[in-house]
């Protein structure tokens, strides 16, 4: 996923950008931190602690579909089928129907799906912090295109003032999902943690039904996770609109030890030791598919279920999910790098250009030999639509943190095959109406 963090200037009140659109900022954004105090919206508190981790015996949930789709092409998931356990694979495919007047109806096929197994969700954390950000955005009555700035408060924050792949410099919480959306942005994802801090964003997946989600820290980031940067928004003639000072989380706990691997490495060397997960995010397949659907279907979710998003921040997040990256305009992006179907695991692995007429909404997530596609893909001619979510385990060597997993050999050779069987009986499935 990338990981690429876009140019920060250093303020100043002769920087360009800043001075001219925002040029009342140098009487406010210098105070961030301690008149900060004053104006600050307390986050809500979590309305409960997260279900508990335990590592049981549980059956795995499979049914006989999508381990009889895979047993009928041995050539391609008979090693995978055998090694299921050990390459923590686990599938959810949904089948949709629609109603006489156009509601939505699921039927759920599961291959090993375990709440109990902890896997690494990586970049797939994104799709809810997202979604996240334009509902706290709709509370602070703040439209998502205005201008983000966030300071540094503690031993290795850092500061955002501009955003030079924006059309006129100024950083947005739009502009942060789009580059989530479309090429899985690490540093715009932490920008959207800190805005959020993490007492909000896990109480807010708890009211949800999301029992099992934790949301601990930043990503590729070693600096102190229950401490939040100061954020401030303001309008384009620098009225202050909304600020915050730098937050401790009351309710950041790491959750008890969970060991994976054989080794890792740290600081370049290998501690020949399981790596402890212990204090990374967690949430569950079953979570993350929901998610998805509730952002797809909210209409035919339980209320309490959705997200407090406009229709305007649905369609929003739909576009940018199922964008090409050189669609985007801004950020403008390489395509010979981001190709059409970059970050789209399901269908593609990193293979072949987009089929005619197909549309993937999805969030991918890669990291210490984890690889996860949580997806929606309709074709709009023939109506065909599906959800599709899956993780498999992807390294081979046991040692984490080294950058040698199997993606390329196990990983996308999966999400491909598996998803072009799945399209294809989709394709020739009798759908009700």
């Amino acid at each position: 996923m990338s990981s690429a963090t876009q140019a920060i200037a250093p303020f100043s009140f002769f920087n360009p950008v800043v001075s001219h659109y925002f040029p009342q900022m140098k009487y406010l954004l210098p105070v961030c931190g301690i008149v900060l105090l004053f104006y600050a919206c307390s986050a809500p508190k979590p309305t409960g602690q997260s279900a508990p981790y335990t590592e049981t015996s549980k059956i795995p949930a499979t049914d006989t579909f999508l381990h009889n789709i895979m047993a009928a092409h041995p050539q391609l998931f008979d090693s995978l089928l055998q090694r299921a356990d050990t390459l923590d694979v686990q599938v959810i495919y949904t089948q949709i129907d629609r109603g006489e007047k156009g509601a939505a109806h699921f039927t759920n096929h599961f291959f090993h799906v375990r709440e109990d197994r902890y896997f690494y969700p990586a970049s797939t954390v994104k799709l809810p912090i997202a979604a996240l950000a334009l509902q706290r955005l709709h509370e602070l009555n703040i439209d998502p295109e205005t201008a983000m700035i966030t300071e540094a408060a503690g031993e290795g924050q850092t500061a955002v003032y501009n955003d030079p792949s924006t059309p006129d410099g100024r950083p947005t919480v739009a502009h942060y999902i789009r580059k989530i959306l479309l090429v899985s942005d690490n540093d715009a994802y932490n920008r959207l943690y800190e805005f959020l801090g993490p007492d909000y964003i896990n109480a807010q997946l708890h009211a949800r039904g999301y029992s099992y989600a934790r949301i601990l820290h930043r990503l590729v980031s070693s600096i102190r996770q229950d401490y939040t940067n100061p954020v401030a928004f303001a309008d384009t003639g620098g009225r202050l609109l909304y600020q915050q000072p730098a937050r401790y989380a009351a309710h950041w706990r790491a959750g008890p030890s969970i060991y994976r691997g054989n080794g890792f490495i740290s600081n370049g060397k290998l501690v020949s030791s399981p790596f402890d997960f212990g204090a990374k995010n967690r949430i569950t397949l079953p979570e993350l598919h929901d998610i998805m659907r509730s952002i797809m279907f909210p209409e035919d979710v339980p209320a309490k279920q959705r997200f407090n998003l406009r229709q305007e921040d649905y369609k929003f997040l739909r576009t940018y999910m199922s964008m090409a990256p050189r669609q985007a305009g801004y950020p403008s992006y390489n395509n010979s790098v981001y190709t059409d179907t970059y970050v789209k695991n399901w269908l593609y692995g990193t293979e072949g250009n987009p089929f005619p007429g197909v549309r993937v909404f999805n969030k991918t997530g890669g990291a210490y030999g984890y690889l996860l596609d949580i997806a929606y893909i309709k074709e709009e001619e023939t109506g065909v639509e599906f959800m599709l979510s899956g993780i498999i385990y992807c390294n081979s060597d046991g040692i984490l943190n080294d950058n040698k997993y199997d993606y390329k050999t196990v990983g996308y050779p999966f999400f491909r095959e598996l998803g072009k069987l799945i399209y294809a009986y989709e394709k020739q499935r009798k759908h009700k109406r």
